[in-house]
C-alpha cells in the first residue's frame, strides 16, 4: 500500500476542532478500498478515506507518476520537473464547496510542506536531538512512524509504505544494502 500513513496518523486529535469549523478532512489513496479499510479499522481512524484506484485523480494532482514519467526523469512534483521520484508521493490539497455545489481547489502543498500537518515534528524540533534524521531515505518515515509500528523493526519507505523485517522485497533489500 502506498499512502502516507504518517500524516494521517496525526489527524484524529484535531478532527473535532475541524468539524466545529465546518471543515471535513478526508484522505485519498491509490490502494483498493478493501486495503484501505483494513488499515483504517486497525488504526481506529474515523475520518473518510477513499480510493482513487483505477482513476486519474492522483495523476491529475501530480502525486502519482507513470513508469514512463519516472524512466524519462520528467515527473512534475512540487511545482517542478524532477528525476528523483517514487511511483507515489505525498500532497495535501484544500477544496471549497460553495452554496451552489461548485468545488474549487484553493490550496496544495507537497514534499516537506506537509510537515505542517505533523504535530510531532514541532515537538521534536524543540528537543536536543531534534528529529534525529538518520534513516536511509532522509524522509518523514525515517523519523516518525505510524503509532502501531514503533519497536517492530522493518523499514518505512520515503512514501510511507511499511515493510516487515526481512520481507525480501526490493525496497527492503536496497535499504539493507545501503546500511552494510
Amino acid at each position: 500500500m502506498r499512502w502516507m500513513l504518517l500524516r494521517v496518523d496525526h489527524i484524529e486529535g484535531v478532527l473535532e476542532h475541524l468539524h466545529n469549523h465546518d471543515v471535513t478532512y478526508a484522505v485519498v489513496a491509490r490502494a483498493t478500498i478493501d486495503e484501505i479499510e483494513v488499515v483504517r479499522k486497525r488504526m481506529g481512524w474515523r475520518f473518510p478515506w477513499v480510493s482513487s484506484y483505477n482513476s486519474d485523480f492522483n495523476y491529475d494532482f501530480d502525486v502519482s507518476f507513470t513508469p514512463e514519467q519516472i524512466a524519462a526523469g520528467r515527473a512534475f512534483y512540487n511545482f517542478e520537473h524532477t528525476d528523483r521520484v517514487l511511483e507515489d508521493l505525498s500532497g495535501d490539497s484544500v477544496f471549497f464547496k460553495d452554496n451552489a455545489g461548485q468545488i474549487f481547489h484553493t490550496y496544495s502543498t507537497f514534499g516537506r510542506g506537509g510537515e505542517e500537518f505533523l504535530g510531532i515534528y514541532r515537538y521534536l524540533d524543540m528537543t536536543p536531538k531534534g528529529r534525529d534524521e538518520q534513516g536511509p531515505y532522509r524522509s518523514l518515515g525515517d523519523w516518525v512512524r505510524p503509532r502501531n509500528r514503533y519497536n517492530e523493526g522493518g523499514i518505512v519507505e520515503a512514501n510511507g509504505r511499511y515493510h516487515q523485517p526481512g520481507c525480501a522485497c526490493s525496497a527492503h533489500i536496497n535499504s539493507e544494502e545501503a546500511h552494510s
